[in-house]
């Protein structure tokens, strides 16, 4: 009489993990979460300058009052050279002030959006057989990469392709892909790099 005992146990069995849609949507939620902070501490800011812009408006037309004050008073040749001289200061400063509050309201500063739209391009483009591990932005997302696994590499061309169909992607161009294969050789992993569109030669 003999008994057969099953060794084998699911629990030891290697399981893959991939970025599902959930945990997608759950990073889109923190980069969402991050960009309305970053709004509002610009938007913060925009407030702060435009009471200092004010302030130093009220200043210079005080003392733009002492000046025409001084000089009913006295001959232009007895001006007050202090009351001159602080008024150059104010009214570059009041200058400065109002390029600042103009610079920050017209977004030339930087990314003023954060990364929100670019991590919308990303899972709005679905390809089946391809998944996203990490991204990188330097500056206002003047270089991005990408790196992720995907079953077969021809579907690499068609993810960018899909890519570039998004708003914020263009004048976005990958011009560098590196492909390795996996530790376990069951897919290949994949980084790509992106280069500006004016640093793209012909």
């Amino acid at each position: 009489m003999s008994q057969q005992i099953n060794l084998f146990n699911p629990a030891f069995q290697k399981q893959k993990t991939n970025f599902s849609l959930v945990t997608m949507l759950q990073l889109l939620g923190v980069v969402l979460a991050g960009s309305l902070l970053l709004y509002a501490y610009a938007a913060y800011q925009v407030s702060a300058l435009d009471k200092l812009s004010g302030q130093s408006s009220r200043q210079l037309n005080e003392i733009q009052t002492k000046m025409a004050n001084v000089s009913a008073g006295f001959s232009p040749q007895h001006t007050n050279e202090m009351l001159q001289s602080e008024l150059v200061q104010l009214e570059k400063k009041s200058v400065e002030t109002s390029q600042l509050v103009d610079a920050l309201r017209s977004g030339v500063v930087g990314n003023t959006s954060g990364y929100s739209e670019y991590m919308r391009a990303f899972s709005r483009q679905v390809v089946p057989g391809l998944w996203l591990t990490g991204f990188r932005m330097t500056g206002d997302a003047t270089e991005i990469s990408l790196s992720g696994g995907v079953i077969t590499p021809e579907l690499v061309p068609n993810y960018i392709q899909k890519l570039g169909s998004e708003t914020i992607m263009q004048g976005k161009n990958f011009s560098n892909l590196q492909m390795k294969p996996a530790k376990d050789s069951k897919y290949l992993e994949f980084t790509l790099y992106s280069t500006p569109a004016d640093e793209v030669k012909p």
